[in-house]
């Protein structure tokens, strides 16, 4: 075996830590929409204070391994920081319109935005292995949002709709991010992009006539829980990306929705009808065949 290759495949030891990561990051943002029915604020308001209180967390971090950390930051930063508040306000949004588990899956669709992103922007085509997945994917996500089920939510096509542009906010969001880490470290990136977002949030919120204060300690802390779940979700899973094969990583980040729906079901009552469990089921089958096998093409 080369040395190359030992890389490829570290052993099954190496890969516990990364995995137990892996795991931790999915957990920690399954959270984040339960927190965010919790938070008493409006929508963009609570993605305001989940930036808010990740800040001091992610400066702290990025001053710790980039002596830049706290440089101007570059076009593709501010890019990122107004897609991120793009990306959480129209998924809080989708959030309060819909159930949870709705409108969680369907933002978990970026992975096949962002490949017929490259397809359509870089001539990247993608292998027809991937044309299933995404088939799957879609099939599934439509199967959730039309199925008819007494989920409770003020306007559940609404929030679907808002959930599913969700994706293409953060696919959007993923491409300036890969531009901007071409120069800069991921934690320079992350706090920079947090501290762009923060602002864009807060005026969103204070536009839309938000509830901007939480009600209660019970909102405050759920917006605290907000910022440790974006450091600690955002952060383990970068850093356990690097570690382990993109085919393992791509189905294990998926536990994310699973937990968002228990929490859902456990804390709101919000039960899946079957159809739209088995579409859910197929949604993130699709996104996790899908990379597996844009993974292939790569590694080919």
């Amino acid at each position: 075996m080369t040395a190359a290759a030992s890389v490829a495949a570290p052993d099954r030891a190496d890969r516990r830590a990364p995995l137990a990561a892996l795991i931790l990051g999915a957990c920690a943002i399954g959270f984040a929409p339960v927190l965010v029915r919790l938070a008493e604020t409006g929508p963009a308001a609570a993605g305001f204070w989940r930036l808010a209180f990740a800040l001091p967390m992610l400066a702290v971090l990025a001053a710790r391994v980039d002596k830049a950390a706290f440089a101007p930051p570059s076009r593709a930063m501010l890019a990122a920081g107004l897609l991120f508040a793009g990306d959480l306000a129209f998924w809080h949004y989708g959030i309060r319109y819909t159930s949870v588990a709705k409108a969680t899956v369907m933002s978990n669709l970026t992975p096949v935005v962002v490949t017929l992103a490259a397809w359509l922007a870089f001539r990247e085509r993608p292998r027809r292995l991937f044309l299933a997945g995404l088939a799957l994917a879609v099939a599934g996500a439509a199967a959730m949002a039309l199925s008819k089920s007494n989920l409770p939510g003020r306007d559940p096509p609404l929030g679907d709709a808002l959930s599913l542009a969700t994706a293409f906010w953060y696919a959007f969001y993923f491409l300036a991010v890969r531009k901007a880490r071409e120069q800069s470290s991921a934690s320079r990136v992350m706090f920079w992009s947090s501290a762009v977002g923060a602002p864009i949030l807060l005026v969103v919120a204070l536009a839309m006539g938000e509830d901007i204060l939480p009600a209660g300690p019970g909102g405050w802390a759920a917006c605290l829980g907000l910022g440790v779940a974006h450091v600690v979700g955002q952060g383990a899973i970068a850093w356990a990306l690097g570690r382990l094969p993109t085919a393992t990583a791509s189905v294990v980040v998926l536990v994310q929705p699973v937990v968002a729906a228990l929490l859902g079901w456990l804390l709101f009552a919000e039960r899946l009808t079957p159809v739209q469990a088995l579409g859910g089921a197929a949604a993130l089958a699709g996104v996790a065949f899908a990379q597996w096998a844009a993974g292939r093409k790569a590694a080919s």
